[in-house]
C-alpha cells in the first residue's frame, strides 16, 4: 500500500465499512469516547494508521500486543436495547467485512496508481491481506481463498450496504472534514470530499447523495496515475509513510508500557 492513500482515501474506506448498518451503528453509537474521531481526530489517525502498519508490516509480537489493546476497546462496543440494529465488535463476520473493505481500498488505489495486477500477483496480495483481518478475530480459514472468491464476496457485500440518515450524516461529515476547526474545514473540506468520493463504488456514492460525473472520474484517474509515477521510484521507507511512522509510534508506546490505543 502506498502511504499517500491513507491521506486521500481514508474516510472513503470508512464510509464503505460503515455501509453495513451493524458496523455503522457500532461506530456512531460507540461509548468509547477516547477512540472517537469526532473528539480525538489525531489520536484516531495514529491508532488507525498504526493498525495498518502493524497488520501489514509488523511482527507477531506487535500484532498480538495491538490485538489485546484493541480488544479492550471493542469489549465496550455492543448494541443496546435501543439500538436500531444488533451489533458486537467481536462479530467475526463484521470484522471480515471491515478487513475486506480495507483490502478492496488497497487494491483499488494500487491498480489505479500503478496499473492492473496479474491474477498471480493479486493472489499473492490477497494472501498478504489476510493479516488485516487475522490481526484481530478473523481466523485464517474465513479469509478469501482466491481473488475470484473475494470479488464474489465483494459484490454480495456491496449489495448489503444500507445507509440511513444518521450514519450517512456521520460519513459525509468525515469526508467534509467537519472535525477540523473553522476555517480549516471550509478550506480543505471540498477537496477532501472530492478526493474521497472518487474512491467510492457507485452504489455507495448514490446512497450518500454524492455527485460524480465523467469529468470528475477523468480528473481523479489522472491524479492517481500522477501520484503513482511520483511514488514508484521512492525508497520503501518513504513510500509507505505514514504507516511505518505510526507503527513505530505504537511500538515505542508498547515498550514504554503506555497505552497503544
Amino acid at each position: 500500500m502506498d502511504g499517500i492513500v491513507v491521506f486521500i482515501a481514508g474516510p472513503a474506506n470508512v464510509a464503505l465499512q460503515l455501509g453495513w448498518p451493524e458496523v455503522g451503528y457500532g461506530v456512531v453509537e460507540s461509548r468509547v469516547d477516547s477512540g472517537k474521531v469526532t473528539k480525538h481526530p489525531f489520536k484516531r489517525f495514529r491508532t488507525t494508521v498504526g493498525y495498518l502498519g502493524i497488520a501489514l508490516l509488523g511482527n507477531h509480537t506487535q500484532r498480538l500486543a495491538y490485538r489485546q489493546a484493541i480488544n479492550e476497546q471493542h469489549r465496550q462496543v455492543r448494541s443496546t436495547p435501543d439500538s436500531p440494529v444488533k451489533y458486537n465488535a467481536f462479530n467475526r463476520e463484521l470484522q471480515l467485512w471491515v478487513a475486506s473493505c480495507i483490502y478492496y481500498g488497497t487494491v483499488d488505489a494500487f491498480t489505479r496508481m500503478h496499473g492492473p495486477m496479474t491474477r498471480e500477483e493479486e493472489a499473492i496480495v490477497l494472501r498478504a491481506g489476510a493479516r488485516i483481518g487475522t490481526t484481530l478475530q478473523v481466523p485464517q480459514e474465513m479469509w478469501h481463498r482466491t481473488p475470484e472468491d473475494f470479488w464474489a464476496y465483494w459484490e454480495e457485500g456491496i449489495a448489503r450496504v444500507d445507509i440511513d440518515q444518521r450514519v450517512g450524516d456521520y460519513q459525509r461529515g468525515l469526508m467534509r472534514m467537519d472535525i477540523l476547526p473553522v476555517p480549516l474545514d471550509r478550506m480543505l473540506g471540498p477537496l477532501h470530499q472530492w478526493l474521497n468520493t472518487g474512491f467510492l463504488p457507485e452504489p455507495v456514492r448514490d446512497q450518500l447523495g454524492l455527485s460524480w460525473d465523467g469529468r470528475d472520474q477523468q480528473r481523479h484517474d489522472r491524479l492517481l496515475r500522477t501520484l503513482g509515477t511520483i511514488s514508484r521510484p521512492l525508497p520503501h521507507v518513504f513510500r509507505v509513510f505514514p504507516m511505518n511512522a505510526m507503527m513505530w509510534n505504537l511500538e515505542i508506546r508498547r515498550r514504554l508500557g503506555r497505552p497503544m490505543v
